[in-house]
């Protein structure tokens, strides 16, 4: 195993060149977790997921879509249903209130369709940038940014990609050191490795494949 280094001392362009083959050989068909058929149906899946498991979104999800298929249902229906249907997910009475106003700006200013654009996606109640870039790069292909969710923020700071806290500042990190068109498969690929093996409190460091070049192995194993 190769010699680490100080992470103070990486150069994070040099070290998201070693990074990027490793992780699209580790996870080459790596892809959004939620479950969805179409944009809206991931739209409103990736504003439950706030908060909440991807496998809890996907056990919600089914039913929602069944009684409310489409903008103009969803934004029209009863609130307490919508509740109900959305409780496991946490915040549930946020997160109803997101989607029927999100729902019904979209039935009003875009005819019932979501848009293909990062600043009409974030004009809509409860639709941030992080929602936007997985929207726009799952649904319709655009790589607009670098999706940071806790697994990439955790990974891109572990890894020597940034040194930044925010989430914001991390993606503009990112997106100063990655090709464009790697932008939405990095964060497929990031994810996948820390559901699997770069665990928040005790990551398998053993078994990951970024091992030779993790400047956190033998620096600490439970950051």
């Amino acid at each position: 195993m190769a010699k680490k280094k100080n992470p103070a001392a990486i150069d994070p362009k040099a070290q998201a060149r070693l990074v990027l083959p490793v992780l699209k050989k580790a996870y080459p068909e790596a892809l959004c977790a939620l479950v969805h058929d179409g944009p809206f149906q991931l739209l409103v899946a990736t504003i439950l997921s706030a908060q909440c498991t991807d496998a809890r979104v996907n056990m919600v999800t089914p039913e929602l879509f069944q009684r409310f298929p489409d903008a103009r249902s969803l934004a029209a229906a009863d609130r307490d249903e919508v509740e109900e249907v959305v409780r496991s997910t946490g915040f549930f009475r946020a997160k109803a209130r997101n989607l029927q106003e999100m729902a019904a700006r979209l039935q009003q200013d875009h005819g019932g369709e979501v848009p293909p654009d990062l600043d009409a996606l974030t004009a809509l109640p409860g639709v941030g940038r992080k929602t936007a870039n997985v929207v726009l790069g799952t649904a319709f292909g655009l790589a607009t940014g670098v999706v940071v969710d806790t697994h990439v923020k955790r990974l891109s700071t572990r890894l020597g990609l940034t040194s930044r806290a925010t989430p914001e500042q991390i993606e503009r990190d990112l997106v100063a050191i990655l090709p464009r068109d790697e932008w939405v498969g990095f964060s497929h690929r990031l994810i996948f490795l820390g559901r699997e093996t770069c665990l928040a409190r005790k990551p398998r460091c053993s078994r990951c494949p970024m091992a030779d070049f993790c400047p956190r192995i033998g620096v600490t194993s439970s950051a």
